[in-house]
C-alpha cells in the first residue's frame, strides 16, 4: 500500500510539473516585428559613440550580392527604460550596456516566442565593443534563423497545390499559392510570383552526381552551369538582332559557402544575375544539394527582378521556401 501511495504521489508530482511547464510556455506572448528588423536596447550616449558605431557596423552591414546596398537588419534603437510592455515582444533583440560583468551570449524566448535575445556587456566601452564583436556571429545566425522560421510559418497560411516538383524531381517545397508554375520541361521547372515592379522566381533542375568533382574549378563550373541553364531556359526581352538570356554577372564571381539545407549537405551560392545583351540584373541564391537518395546533384535557385527597390526581404522569402526541401516525400 505504501508503495502504491508513493507511485501515486510521484505521478501527481510529475503531472503537476507538466501542467506548470505548459502554463509557463503558454504565458509567453507571440513575438512581433517586421521581417529582418532588430531592436537594439542601448543607452543613447553609447549609441551615439563608438559602441553604437560598432553595432551599426556589425548588425547593419551590407548584404552580400545585391545590386544596391542594403543592411542585413533594419535597426531601431531605444534606451533601456523604454524597453517594456509590447516592445519586449520584439522577435530579435540586442542588449548592449556597461556593467560590472563582461559577457556576450544569445538567449532564446525570453519575453516572447519565438525570440532571440543577444546580450553584450562590458566594464568599459572598449570591453563592450570586444564582446559585441565576439557575440555578433552567433547572434546574426540566430536572428536570421528565426526570421527564416517566421517566414516559413507565414507561408503555411496558403500553400500551392501544384505537384510538378514532386512529379519531376521527387521533391517537395512549401511554396505559397501566389507562386505559379510557368515552365515545366524535362529536368527543369520554373515557378514565379508577380509582385509590384517585378517578379520572384524559383527554378529547379538536376546535375550528375560527379558534376563538380574538381575543387579548383568549382566556382567556374557553377558559373558555366548557370549560364548554360540561362541560355537554354531563361530568355530575356525580345531585342532585334540580339539573343538575350540570363547569365551570371561577369564583373564579380559569386560567393560560395558550405551549407546544410533542411538536413541535406549543400553548397550555397550567392551572386548577381544579368541579361546577356540587355540591361537587367538582380540577386540570386542557389543551393547545390547532395541528393544521395536519387544519386544526383539537385539545384534549387531563387532569383529576383525588382529594379530600383529593396530586395532583402524578398530574397529571404525565396531562401525560406528553398529551405523547406524534402526529398522523396510530399509535404
Amino acid at each position: 500500500m505504501q508503495k502504491l501511495r508513493t507511485i501515486s504521489f510521484l505521478f501527481i508530482l510529475i503531472f503537476s510539473a507538466c501542467k506548470e511547464k505548459t502554463r509557463t510556455e503558454r504565458y509567453l506572448p507571440a513575438s512581433t516585428g517586421a521581417i529582418n528588423s532588430l531592436m537594439v536596447v542601448m543607452e543613447n550616449e553609447l549609441w551615439r559613440g563608438a559602441a553604437g558605431d560598432k553595432v551599426r557596423e556589425l548588425f547593419a552591414a551590407p548584404m552580400l550580392a545585391t545590386p544596391q546596398t542594403e543592411p542585413i537588419f533594419s535597426i531601431t534603437q531605444i534606451p533601456p527604460q523604454v524597453f517594456k510592455g509590447a516592445v519586449t515582444h520584439s522577435r530579435s533583440v540586442l542588449f548592449a550596456s556597461l556593467d560590472s560583468l563582461s559577457i556576450g551570449h544569445v538567449k532564446k524566448d525570453v519575453y516572447g516566442r519565438p525570440q532571440r535575445v543577444a546580450v553584450a556587456k562590458g566594464r568599459t566601452e572598449e570591453e563592450l565593443i570586444n564582446n559585441l564583436i565576439k557575440v555578433s556571429g552567433t547572434a546574426i545566425t540566430a536572428f536570421k534563423e528565426n526570421e527564416i522560421w517566421e517566414t516559413q510559418k507565414r507561408n503555411l497560411k496558403s500553400l500551392t497545390k501544384e505537384t510538378d516538383l514532386f512529379e519531376e524531381f521527387n521533391i517537395s517545397l512549401n511554396v505559397p499559392s501566389a507562386y505559379k508554375v510557368g515552365k515545366h520541361e524535362d529536368n527543369f521547372i520554373w515557378i514565379d510570383r508577380q509582385i509590384p515592379k517585378g517578379n520572384m522566381n524559383l527554378i529547379a533542375y538536376t546535375m550528375p552526381k560527379d558534376a563538380f568533382s574538381n575543387d579548383s574549378t568549382f566556382v567556374k563550373d557553377i558559373i558555366k552551369m548557370r549560364d548554360s541553364i540561362g541560355s537554354t531556359y531563361i530568355p530575356g526581352p525580345d531585342v532585334p538582332g540580339k539573343r538575350t538570356f540570363m547569365i551570371t554577372e561577369r564583373a564579380f564571381s559569386p560567393y560560395v559557402f558550405p551549407a546544410e539545407v533542411n538536413g541535406y549537405k549543400a553548397a550555397e551560392v550567392r551572386g548577381i544575375w544579368e541579361m546577356n545583351d540587355y540591361p537587367m540584373a538582380g540577386p540570386f541564391l542557389s543551393y547545390i544539394i547532395n541528393d544521395e537518395v536519387n544519386d544526383r546533384k539537385l539545384v534549387l535557385e531563387g532569383f529576383l527582378f525588382k529594379p530600383s527597390s529593396n530586395k532583402r526581404d524578398d530574397m529571404l522569402e525565396l531562401e525560406a521556401i528553398m529551405r523547406t526541401i524534402k526529398i522523396g516525400e510530399q509535404h
